[in-house]
């Protein structure tokens, strides 16, 4: 089993960028494709990155066009979320998945999930 806790999430306003983390515990998330995903209100939970244990094979939705970088550090059990020139549409809870698929981009294909944390964007 691996728990995971998201932090970082707030009201920031448009154009700002936040940081979001993902603290994994109960079993190292090395051997696991990590993730964020979003979802807004009265909308389903899309997919934003993946980041596999290889460094620098990450995978991100169309829509993020080089305003996010995801990054872990499976030292720290960690994975991260920058974004940048955040929109008011970005506002959503974000929340971090673990998969063992390697090809994982769906929901569905995740096993473990944290609570997620809300990211309002808003003047």
């Amino acid at each position: 089993q691996v728990q995971l806790l998201e932090s970082g999430g707030g009201l920031v306003q448009p154009g700002e960028s936040l940081g979001l983390s993902c603290a994994a515990s109960g079993r190292t998330i090395s051997g696991y494709v990590m993730a964020w995903f979003r979802q807004a209100p009265g909308k389903e939970r899309e997919f934003v990155a993946r980041i596999r244990e290889s460094p620098g094979s990450t995978y991100y939705a169309a829509f993020v066009r080089g305003g996010c970088t995801i990054s872990r550090d499976n030292a720290e059990n960690t994975v991260h979320l920058q974004m940048n020139s955040l929109k008011s549409g970005d506002t959503a809870v974000y929340s971090c998945a673990a998969s063992t698929n390697y090809f994982a981009v769906s929901a569905h294909e995740y096993d473990y999930w944290g609570q997620g944390t809300q990211v309002t964007v808003s003047s």
